[in-house]
């Protein structure tokens, strides 16, 4: 039985993993647009993503180390409630981010309104590196909060012994023994941030800066290029190669972990003493100012009738989100993000439970081939993904459907279920598969009826947020979506190019506010790291 479930299994993500991607690199070789790329400017394109997301991989890794270090060794001041708020930009979607931002401190903004001056030329480069930075240094955070973690007390403790103060021990000991869990997060952010699409298109290209992101979607949408699906595979394929070098080098970091002996006591909580005061205060300013203040900013804008009116109680009206959820347009949206995040969710909840369970109980040779082929996509950029779907639906009559999407999002998500099973399913205790084997299960049924069973929630867990990051996602579908096929993340943004910025918000006020219960819902339980991959469990 467990052959030919192996097979369906490997046949499965070759559909959804290899297919795609595989046809963007033969589309992309197969006829030369340098020479158009070069006039459309896709060097200066290239070296835009590199530097935008070379500053925002390494201040991600600062804000993110520091964060690992304040929250999670010493004794700040309100730590639960403040990791919950610096944590918020992982659950509000790049692009809304931008939005908020731009409520926030552009011309016309709360601030402006406020204070009576725009304190930023936000759009551009370092608006762009901006937004990249505050949306990774979560992650940053959880990486290096996992290296962390790993550290025996015992080490610091014999720092302490010879002499060596609170923070010399940090600095001599605890720095350099988490190197390799930095190295990984910067290689995360750094390859996350080349991909994004929303932040440089809603802040990058009203100030002039275009990247590769933005070019694939410029190519497709202007209708000026003949073959723009082989022009455009050209530059996934640089795209698709920075994805895979991002995911070799992380694989190869998390080898390079060394296993700490120990006694496994935890760690005294450093007191940071007077500093207390001030550190709090420093750190809590910055929640609000990187999390609140936007949003804030949104809310304000969301509740204006038109661009430039004054905010005053006169002004403050609820018609922009009367207008826009009673539209035909944002109730088509939500139609559809429902219907696909559910569907998602539930595909992606089968197919990585079962590579779970592969990857984890059933050991064969193909196990860590089979692991790096779902988490592959992880690493690609989306617009990759949704070029390599674009291609697969134009040659199986699927173009201009939402299975195509569909597709998309599965083979995007799949790894968020796979790193939410795998820790449950490899701590369970073979002794119960042992147990069903001697009351005459087969090998396969021993599985499902004991590790199958019990790895059930954390699969639900996992497909709930498939589902909520699906609902809320736009890069993807920006590229897939057809007349009637729109989701409420791609109507947002064609309000937001359309210049209806009060439509926008309402809209981006709502679907913000769907990330913010899942993470006040399930927040204890997604922002849990993996003591042994060091990514996050979402």
């Amino acid at each position: 039985m467990t052959l030919p479930v192996r097979i369906v299994l490997w046949s499965s993500l070759i559909g959804v993993a290899v297919l795609p991607l595989a046809l963007v690199v033969s589309l992309g070789f197969g006829t030369n647009h340098l020479p158009l790329l070069l006039d459309g400017g896709i060097v200066q394109a290239a070296v835009n993503s590199v530097t935008t997301s070379l500053v925002a991989a390494i201040g991600a890794v600062v804000i993110g180390t520091v964060m690992a270090f304040l929250l999670d060794r010493t004794d700040l001041a309100g730590r639960r409630p403040l990791k919950l708020l610096l944590l918020t930009p992982l659950f509000v979607p790049p692009f809304i981010g931008a939005i908020a931002w731009t409520g926030l401190v552009t011309r016309g903004g709360l601030v402006d309104r406020t204070l009576g001056f725009a304190p930023w030329e936000f759009y551009g480069f370092s608006g762009v590196a901006f937004l990249l930075t505050l949306h990774s240094y979560p992650v940053a955070y959880f990486v290096v909060a996992a290296g962390l973690r790993r550290i025996p007390a015992d080490f610091v403790d014999a720092a302490r012994m010879g002499g060596a103060t609170p923070l010399r021990t940090q600095i001599d000991v605890t720095l350099p023994l988490i190197r390799p869990a930095i190295a990984a997060a910067f290689t995360l952010t750094f390859v996350s941030s080349i991909g994004d699409f929303g932040i440089p298109i809603i802040v990058g290209v009203p100030g002039g800066l275009d990247t590769l992101s933005t070019m694939v979607y410029r190519y497709l949408e202007s209708g000026t290029v003949d073959s723009p699906l082989q022009v455009v595979s050209q530059i996934g394929i640089i795209l698709l190669v920075l994805g895979v070098l991002g995911t070799i080098l992380d694989r190869r970091m998390s080898k390079r972990v060394v296993e700490f002996g120990g006694s496994g006591r935890e760690f005294d909580t450093l007191s940071l003493g007077r500093a207390r005061v001030g550190v709090s205060a420093v750190a809590w300013t910055f929640g609000v100012v990187a999390t609140v203040a936007p949003l804030a900013g949104l809310a304000v804008r969301s509740l204006l009738p038109a661009p430039g009116v004054p905010l005053t109680l006169e002004t403050i009206t609820l018609d922009n989100f009367e207008r826009v959820l009673t539209s035909a347009r944002t109730i088509n949206g939500a139609t559809n993000s429902v219907v696909l995040s559910i569907g998602a969710g539930v595909l992606c909840g089968i197919l990585g439970l079962a590579v779970g369970l592969f990857t984890t109980r059933l050991a064969r040779a193909d196990r860590e081939p089979m692991l790096l082929l779902v988490l592959l996509p992880q690493a690609v950029p989306g617009l990759v993904i949704a070029t390599g779907w674009l291609i697969l639906g134009r040659y199986t009559g699927l173009y201009n459907t939402g299975w195509v999407i569909l597709g998309a999002y599965v083979t995007a998500f799949a790894a968020i279920v796979v790193q939410t099973v795998r820790g449950p399913l490899a701590g369970m205790h073979s002794s119960m598969e042992e147990a069903a084997r001697i009351g005459g299960a087969g090998p396969f049924r021993a599985h499902l009826d004991t590790s199958v069973r019990l790895a059930l929630p954390a699969a639900g867990i996992g497909a709930i947020m498939v589902a909520v990051t699906a609902v809320r996602e736009l890069t993807l579908s920006v590229l897939l979506v057809s007349p009637g096929t729109q989701t409420l993340g791609v109507v947002i943004f064609q309000y937001q190019r359309a210049g209806d910025f009060n439509a926008s918000s309402a809209l981006s006020v709502i679907l913000m506010l769907v990330g913010l219960v899942v993470l006040a819902v399930f927040g204890s339980r997604f922002t849990r790291s993996d003591s042994e991959t060091g990514k996050l469990n979402v």
